[in-house]
């Protein structure tokens, strides 16, 4: 919905509002908000609430630490599980003091992203996310264990499924927030869910994406349960992605269908994929951001972990799904719900730009399964692997050229600075494994 300043004016007073949280992302995808009383919440629809934008992780120096919240009207929300002070939300972007966008913002990154999609002549970019989560029991004092609150499979229902009525009260509050629920169901995995929501355009789907995470976990805290993101919390079992179906409009014209081919599939749409296989090992560091990413991105478990593009089976890292016409369009299954839905999402368009403007040339199609082929034979396919741990990324990433303009300087420097961190405290650590194997051994 669309929304005036008078409209949510009108509404907060009606519904008995007190507080609206300004909300934004950081750089690694975590929300971040400021909450005000409703007696400022003019003084916020006007763009004059300031924050210290030091404190936030990618942002700035403390010397320059002044920065501005703009609201995104249309993103007005009343939490639904707030019934006696009544809290909403807007979702901002963040400004400079001289009214510039935030270089460092990653909702504006993506927005900058779009802007050059639409001097190309392409006026939405389309997604379909489908973030998936795991449940965990909590203790008595409500923090997580590695209990897992089912031992049920893909698809199964209660008495397997114990995760249920959780799941469809995530889905009545999402749908009292506006979202539209395609379907919910357990994942592979016990303990695991995925609840899909309609496409959107870009910047709306990873609002989408972050209200979802909100929600989820603020529900399932309700139910005694704590529910992650994490890409693979447990050994041995599949992880969780975040698939993301992507399309290209004109107008009302899906750009990526073609009725004459075989596959349905334009000449567009086939070099924005040739963009996507080109980079994919370059945006690996943002759509899998963690150092437990590549531990999804292992064979076995039904993630990719090869640059490759099939119509007809999910071991590649692109798939088309079998809609056609204004539906036809790509799932991209690499990445994982840990990764900054807007930076995500902002790579995977350029590098799909970047594919059209070269038009690179599309790989042919593997319909094999590529994990029971040898690796003489992905080889001999041409079929590169994603990179294998988060130091590779980074690596594959800074050597970049359009996935570095993708982000731009402020944020590449900080984003790279602060895996940087994580992977070296990684390295270092000592882990349980390592005392397992060689305490007695040696």
């Amino acid at each position: 919905m669309s929304f005036s300043k008078e409209d949510i004016m009108r509404i907060a007073k009606e519904e008995n509002v007190r507080f609206i949280r300004l909300q934004f992302t950081d750089l690694l995808g975590t929300i971040k908000n400021v909450e005000i009383p409703v007696s400022q919440l003019e003084k916020a629809l006007d763009n004059k609430m300031m924050f210290d934008g030091s404190s936030i992780e990618g942002y700035v120096r403390i010397e320059e630490s002044d920065m501005y919240l703009y609201p995104d009207l249309s993103t007005w929300v009343i939490f639904p599980w707030v019934t006696d002070s009544r809290v909403a939300r807007l979702i901002c972007d963040v400004y400079m003091p001289d009214g510039t966008p935030f270089a460092g913002d990653p909702r504006g990154i993506l927005k900058r992203c779009l802007e050059e999609a639409e001097e190309m002549g392409y006026t939405a970019m389309n997604v379909g996310p489908e973030p998936e989560f795991f449940l965990f029991k909590t203790d008595e004092r409500g923090n997580p264990t590695t209990e897992l609150n089912d031992q049920g499979g893909y698809f199964d229902l209660a008495p397997m499924d114990l995760g249920e009525n959780c799941r469809r009260e995530i889905v009545l509050t999402l749908e009292e927030m506006g979202f539209e629920i395609e379907a919910s169901h357990h994942e592979v995995a016990s303990g695991q869910h995925e609840i899909d929501f309609k496409y959107a355009d870009a910047i709306k789907a990873a609002d989408q994406i972050q209200t979802f995470k909100l929600v989820v976990k603020t529900v399932a805290r309700q139910h005694g349960l704590h529910a992650t993101f994490m890409p693979k919390p447990l050994f041995g079992m599949n992880g969780s992605g975040m698939h993301a179906h992507q399309s290209l409009f004109k107008g009302k014209e899906n750009v990526f269908y073609d009725e004459s081919d075989t596959l349905g599939l334009s000449k567009t749409a086939r070099y924005y994929m040739a963009g996507i296989l080109k980079h994919a090992r370059a945006f690996a560091a943002i759509t899998n951001p963690t150092v437990n990413s590549y531990k999804r991105l292992v064979p076995g478990y039904e993630a990719p972990c090869y640059v490759a593009w099939s119509a007809s089976n999910r071991s590649p890292m692109i798939r088309i799904p079998a809609s056609r016409g204004l539906s036809t369009r790509i799932e991209v299954r690499n990445p994982d719900p840990a990764a900054n839905p807007y930076l995500a999402l902002a790579v995977m368009l350029k590098a799909g730009l970047d594919g059209i403007k070269r038009q690179l040339d599309l790989p042919a199609p593997i319909d094999r399964n590529i994990y029971v082929m040898s690796e003489e034979e992905r080889i001999e396919e041409g079929i590169p692997s994603l990179p294998s741990d988060l130091k590779e990324a980074l690596n594959e990433m800074i050597r970049s050229h359009v996935i570095t303009e993708a982000l731009g300087e402020h944020a590449l420097a900080h984003f790279y600075e602060l895996k940087e961190i994580e992977w070296d405290i990684y390295r270092t650590q000592v882990h349980e494994w390592e005392r397992d194997q060689y305490m007695t051994l040696y």
